[in-house]
């Protein structure tokens, strides 16, 4: 049986980590698009490092709350990273980045 477990991980100065694990598909992005409307305006950080299966048109679903939040994305692969930017929500800032991607030339 496929789905999604979110692991809530709270820190002392308030931040809360969803750490996902399982399947990120339409019907559980539109479930975790909804526990993070419910967290308000908290500041959180969505990990997606331990997804088995990350579908793209998760993408889509989720990208409709994020724009104007204050959600931090972390643990994405270059593909769902680049599908997010393409969307207008950026993922955490990365320090050192080996080499250029045409997206970063074209954007410019």
């Amino acid at each position: 049986m496929t789905g999604l477990r979110i692991h809530r991980e709270e820190e002392a100065a308030g931040r809360i980590t969803l750490r996902l694990e399982g399947t990120l598909d339409g019907r559980t992005a539109q479930e975790l698009s909804s526990s993070l409307k419910a967290l308000g305006q908290s500041e959180v950080v969505l990990d997606f490092a331990h997804l088995r299966e990350f579908k793209d048109s998760a993408v889509g679903i989720l990208t409709h709350g994020l724009k104007d939040s204050a959600v931090q994305l972390r643990g994405l692969a270059t593909h769902h990273e680049r599908m997010f930017r393409y969307f207008g929500v950026l993922s955490a800032p990365t320090t050192h980045r080996p080499y250029y991607t045409p997206e970063d030339i074209l954007s410019v």
